[in-house]
């Protein structure tokens, strides 16, 4: 029983965080050549609620890009978003979930502030490499261009995901030792 309500929980948190990035990618600031979006807020915000298993939503979201769905930044789709200049960012966010998810496994601040920055770190370097790689650009102007502008606005999501988090009431996933109806202890 206890292994069905984790299930549902996960598919759940899944379908939520899909559409949550999704609708992220839509609010979007026009930078050239990667928009400021509102997707790493929420890819951040399914990493503290659903831990390790915020890969899920990240991987998912990736491939329903890749299928044509609509859910990159302003409704483009497909494989030639991810093989553009802003593919290695989105990619980026596979890895940043996982990491920022097994941070927040650990319920301990430093940890959590050491798994976003990982995440973000992840996420910058992939897709400054990718951005150098896919323009033709040196690794120093993808730098300049692609993660510089992006530093301030990206801590101000990290502390806005945080913020979001500590209100939730239920945390996601059931942990060991906690309470769920019925009386039981979680795994």
């Amino acid at each position: 029983m206890q292994g069905d309500r984790q299930r549902a929980l996960i598919i759940a948190e899944t379908a939520t965080f899909i559409g949550l990035i999704s609708i992220g990618s839509w609010i979007s600031v026009p930078f050239l050549p990667v928009p400021l979006t509102l997707q790493t807020l929420f890819v951040l915000l399914a990493a503290m609620v659903m831990k390790r298993y915020a890969v899920i939503p990240a991987t998912l979201f990736i491939f329903f890009g890749a299928m044509n769905l609509p859910v990159f930044h302003n409704g483009t789709s497909g494989i030639g978003v991810l093989l553009g200049p802003t593919g290695g960012y989105l990619i980026g966010f596979i890895p940043a979930a996982f990491v920022a998810g097994l941070a927040y496994e650990k319920r301990h601040t430093a940890w959590n502030i050491a798994g976003i920055c990982a995440a973000e770190a992840f996420i910058y370097v992939i897709g400054a490499s990718w951005l150098a790689f896919s323009t033709g650009m040196s690794l120093l102007q993808a730098t300049l261009i692609g993660v510089l502008p992006f530093l301030p606005g990206d801590a101000v999501k990290a502390w806005a995901a945080q913020a979001i988090w500590k209100r939730i009431p239920q945390r996601g996933m059931i942990q060991a030792g906690d309470e769920i109806p019925g009386g039981e202890k979680g795994p």
